[in-house]
């Protein structure tokens, strides 16, 4: 149910100190690994097309070819059918800190492998002069 971490994760300082404190600091193993594996740079410093908190993406499923837009949240303001997914979640986690391009995997709570391929960083709240 965890999602898989694949390659460079970068979190801003913002995201880093938020997530580390959800929860208690009891994460699921998948996000406390991207925490701790992950480059931590200052919201200004972040590129525009990494994912972040509240970052709005554009994926492809590698299976489907289906296009969605999702973006990344905390629990309290998930409405996945609005796009909205937790960052606790599976798809949610595996998009934390990739950049566009990149594939994103995870498993489902079922046990299915689920990959999409980040097609583009369509809001990035360090870019927009707001946090999440």
């Amino acid at each position: 149910m965890q999602a898989t971490i694949h390659g460079e994760r970068t979190l801003t300082d913002h995201d880093f100190v938020r997530l580390s404190k959800l929860l208690d600091g009891k994460l699921p193993p998948g996000l406390a690994d991207l925490i701790g594996a992950a480059e931590v740079l200052p919201s200004r410093d972040l590129p525009a097309d990494i994912v972040s908190m509240y970052s709005q993406v554009e994926i492809v499923d590698l299976l489907t070819q289906r296009r969605q837009t999702l973006t990344v949240c905390y629990p309290g303001d998930a409405e996945p059918g609005a796009g909205y997914i937790s960052v606790l979640s599976p798809v949610g986690s595996a998009l934390l800190g990739l950049k566009a391009g990149a594939v994103a995997r995870w498993q489902t709570p079922s046990g299915e492998e689920g990959s999409a391929e980040i097609v583009a960083v369509l809001f990035q709240p360090e870019h927009s002069g707001t946090l999440g």
